[in-house]
């Protein structure tokens, strides 16, 4: 029986009804290629109608098991009871007055919480705007303010958005930087520690790529010059890509040896997705600054610069802000995001994730031999996958089985700067039989080949 309501009242089934994409979809699909821009693209064009827990149904009643997450953005599920809750409470108070015209009580609060969880425990400050791209970019304007220095580092295979100044800073052209430039200057790029691609072998990776790096920085750019290094600690447009253990803490010293900002761009791997708050846990770091978006607001268009106080304040009053950053609808839903995180111990449940997937996966690495690596932590996991007897990247492989999967009711994503890598981001609500049950499709899927 179809449900009237989504949210996590939505049955936790996989049911496949009609092909996908059904008729209603591909209805919804015509009307969309004569209204909406051919710029945005779609990865399945199912149109949705609920959504929640673990599932996402469909305008012919199709209900798939979600690997995606509206790309790790509903980590605490679709419409999760307290981001409803607290989002329905302030919408029924007011929708908008601009923080920076008339200030509210729900901004501070979502300053305070990031205060709180995000790594450190020196004196913090935010500030909250609407998307990832958005947080970037004013951290780069934040570190620059503070160092009165020019030039941003960023690393090869890193994402960080599609305004002009991140498109810079992201490394993959297609889909994102091709045909829009020129870009933002004073922008360089250098080696990231890649451990399944490095040519001399795992082992050797962080010692060899942090020298790397740091010697590009000295020779080509001069430490003295630069504001900010600015890295995702897990990569993730890039592949999911784990930089090898030792890499980032090099790379931390030196920004620190030489006052440089460093920013921890947590926008996809914030928020317990990887089973700790923030992925840079994970080795001790302790960012200047830290940028948040995606599984912030259950939903809701949210992001934060979080930082030390004393770089936090050094833009002018009224250089940072936006008209709609910080919206008290989407404070709310932040807090009922957070609520949820904490009292469904979702860490845990990244943690728990992983150890049912990775095995899986692994056990299917070793039957079929285009899987070349399986990496990720929590509920952010990845499979590369290259062609038989090489480390050549099989994109056509990558594609065919997310067309399989979608057929049979999984929602799965493609990522990586060769495009080969199949991302798994299951909200982290979701039940172990829909997780074990999606892990079968891909099996199968493989096994069709």
């Amino acid at each position: 029986m179809t449900a009237t309501a989504g949210g996590p009242s939505l049955p936790q089934e996989r049911r496949v009804v009609t092909a996908i994409p059904g008729p209603k979809s591909q209805e919804l699909q015509a009307r969309r290629t004569a209204a909406v821009a051919g710029g945005v693209g779609s990865v399945l064009p199912v149109f949705a109608k609920r959504a929640g827990g673990g599932v996402l149904e469909d305008v012919d009643g199709n209900s798939l098991i979600d690997f995606g997450s509206g790309i790790a953005v509903t980590s605490v599920g679709n419409s999760a009871e307290a981001v409803v809750r607290r989002a329905s409470a302030q919408l029924a108070d007011f929708t908008h007055t601009c923080f920076m015209v008339a200030p509210y009580e729900g901004y501070v609060e979502v300053c305070e919480q990031l205060a709180e969880l995000t790594p450190g425990d020196h004196a913090k400050k935010s500030a909250l705007f609407n998307s990832g791209a958005e947080a970037v970019e004013n951290a780069v304007k934040i570190a620059r303010a503070h160092t009165r220095r020019q030039a941003v580092v960023v690393f090869d295979h890193g994402y960080h958005g599609r305004t002009n100044l991140t498109m810079a800073l992201t490394s993959k052209n297609m889909p994102y930087k091709h045909s829009f430039g020129p870009f933002a200057p004073e922008v360089y790029r250098v080696p990231v520690a890649y451990p399944y691609r490095w040519l001399t072998g795992p082992e050797n990776c962080a010692e060899e790529a942090a020298a790397q790096a740091i010697d590009m920085i000295n020779k080509q750019i001069g430490a003295e010059n630069v504001a900010a290094i600015v890295i995702e600690p897990v990569l993730g447009e890039g592949g999911f890509i784990e930089p090898a253990k030792g890499f980032l803490p090099a790379i931390v010293k030196f920004a620190n040896d030489n006052g440089i900002v460093f920013v921890a761009d947590e926008i996809q791997s914030g928020f317990c997705r990887t089973g700790q708050w923030f992925a840079c846990e994970d080795e001790g770091i302790v960012p200047d600054l830290i940028t948040t978006a995606k599984g912030i607001a259950g939903g809701l268009p949210l992001a934060a610069v979080t930082g030390r106080a004393e770089i936090m304040d050094a833009a002018h009053s009224g250089g940072l802000g936006g008209t709609y950053g910080g919206n008290p609808v989407a404070c709310a839903a932040a807090l009922g995001a957070i609520e949820t995180m904490r009292e469904l111990d979702l860490n845990g449940k990244a943690q728990r994730i992983e150890q049912i997937m990775k095995p899986r996966l692994t056990a299917m690495q070793e039957k079929f031999d285009i899987i070349g690596d399986v990496r990720g932590r929590g509920a952010m996991i990845a499979i590369e996958l290259v062609k038989s007897g090489s480390k050549d990247p099989n994109p056509e492989a990558t594609a065919a089985l997310a067309k399989a999967c979608h057929a049979e009711g999984l929602l799965v994503l493609t990522t990586g700067t060769y495009g080969n890598v199949l991302r798994f981001l299951p909200p982290l609500v979701i039940g172990e039989d829909l997780l074990n049950e999606g892990l079968e499709i891909i099996e199968n899927a493989f096994a069709g080949l």
